[in-house]
């Protein structure tokens, strides 16, 4: 994992690795904002800009914008996270410099007129409603509020109607001259292209925007309580969720953490949770154990819908294999086969480039570095089975667990 690393005067900064055995380009600014930094007023705000970013420029109507590398066979995209709003496309090699040009115009440029701000906001009240319609999407966003509760990480990233009914122009432009900061920007890019051809190509866009500092800062979480709730909705199965604040970013044993949540309920068929609940007992479908690292705090989440009358069994199934964790270490062999099953997950995600570009910007605004692949297999293979146990009863304390349960009405 070669990268090249340039930053500008402003602040920016530019992060590129070069991939030969690909037509395409993949590029992309990585902004040190989400909906953690809203205040409660401006609740779903990032999530809006993002929206807008897309609905005109001082130099480019929105269908300009679409248009613009759809032409091309491109692509454009955006999306909100709780601590990032992230702008980037893929395109041939052969047109990045449109792709560049554009990002810099909608990123740094947006007018957010008053007319498209009334369409789109109908369109993300949409999509909320879609989200409520949804019991595996709307039980994630409510459980957050259940475990981070009366704190930004708890609010729901697409806000609340109330807030989003009354956002103006204003409300964008005073949001972004309050919370952008240059040094807190990142353009990456991964693809079939040379270091001194992006830069230039890109440094004729950047180096003009003047450099801006921030002085908001983040609240960090800190008093946690566990909750119990159980909701009743019109819905045909339960659905539900289990789970706590874990490891931040900046915690040493992260990536043990990763780990032992991959055995658990990971993505792979032979997780725990999916030879018990699934193989075993047939009670569910789907079930997902989901580790979130934040820059001050985490989070662990299990997440699985099955018929009502199994809830509770379903419930003491997951509690049994999360004890198991606790109380028995793991053995050689299956600790050897966690491990490489780990590794090679990380090595596949690497050959998805789009995300490779997008994990270079992330990692660079949190941690001012990119740890090779090497150095994360390398902390993964020396863990321990004495370690992964001390995690395990540290982060999967029962006692400490929230609980979320939709049951039919």
């Amino acid at each position: 994992m070669l990268y090249n690393l340039k930053e500008l005067p402003n602040g920016i900064r530019i992060v590129h690795q070069e991939i030969t055995h690909t037509r395409l380009v993949h590029c992309g600014f990585a902004l040190d904002i989400g909906s953690r930094d809203e205040s409660r007023e401006q609740e779903g705000l990032a999530h809006f800009w993002e929206h807008m970013a897309f609905k005109g420029t001082k130099k480019r109507k929105a269908f300009h914008i679409l248009n613009r590398l759809d032409s091309v066979g491109g692509e454009l995209n955006a999306y909100t996270t709780k601590e990032k709003i992230c702008f980037y496309s893929s395109v041939l090699k052969t047109h990045f410099n449109k792709a560049a040009e554009l990002l810099c115009d909608i990123t740094f440029n947006s007018i957010f007129p008053p007319k498209q701000i009334e369409k789109e906001r109908q369109v993300i009240l949409e999509e909320m409603a879609m989200y409520r319609d949804s019991p595996d999407d709307s039980i994630q966003d409510e459980f957050d509020a259940a475990v981070f509760q009366n704190h930004a990480l708890g609010r729901n990233i697409l806000g609340t109607e109330a807030t989003v009914s009354r956002f103006t122009q204003q409300d964008f432009l005073n949001f972004i001259a309050s919370r952008i900061d240059t040094s807190r920007i990142v353009f990456s890019v991964v693809g079939n292209i040379s270091f001194s051809k992006v830069l230039k190509q890109v440094e004729p866009f950047l180096r003009d925007i003047p450099a801006k500092r921030s002085l908001f800062t983040r609240s960090s979480f800190q008093h946690y309580s566990p909750k119990n709730r159980v909701v009743y909705k019109e819905i045909s199965q339960a659905h539900c969720a289990i789970g706590k604040p874990a490891l931040s970013l900046f915690d040493q044993n992260r990536f043990k953490l990763y780990l032992l949540n991959n055995i658990l309920g990971g993505p792979s068929m032979n997780s725990r949770l999916n030879l018990a609940l699934r193989e075993k007992f047939g009670y569910v479908y789907n079930i997902e154990s989901v580790y979130q690292a934040y820059t001050d705090t985490g989070f662990v989440g299990i997440f699985y819908g099955t018929e009502e009358s199994t809830s509770n069994k379903a419930r003491k199934v997951v509690l049994k294999e999360i004890k198991k964790l606790r109380e028995k270490k793991l053995g050689t062999m299956q600790l050897h086969m966690a491990k490489e099953q780990a590794v090679g997950q990380l090595a596949m995600g690497e050959e998805n480039y789009v995300s490779l570009m997008l994990v270079y910007g992330k990692t660079l605004l949190d941690k001012n570095k990119i740890d090779s692949l090497d150095t994360i297999f390398n902390l993964i293979r020396n863990t321990t089975a004495e370690e992964l146990q001390d995690i395990a009863q540290e982060v999967f304390d029962e006692e400490q667990f929230s609980f979320l349960t939709y049951l039919p009405k």
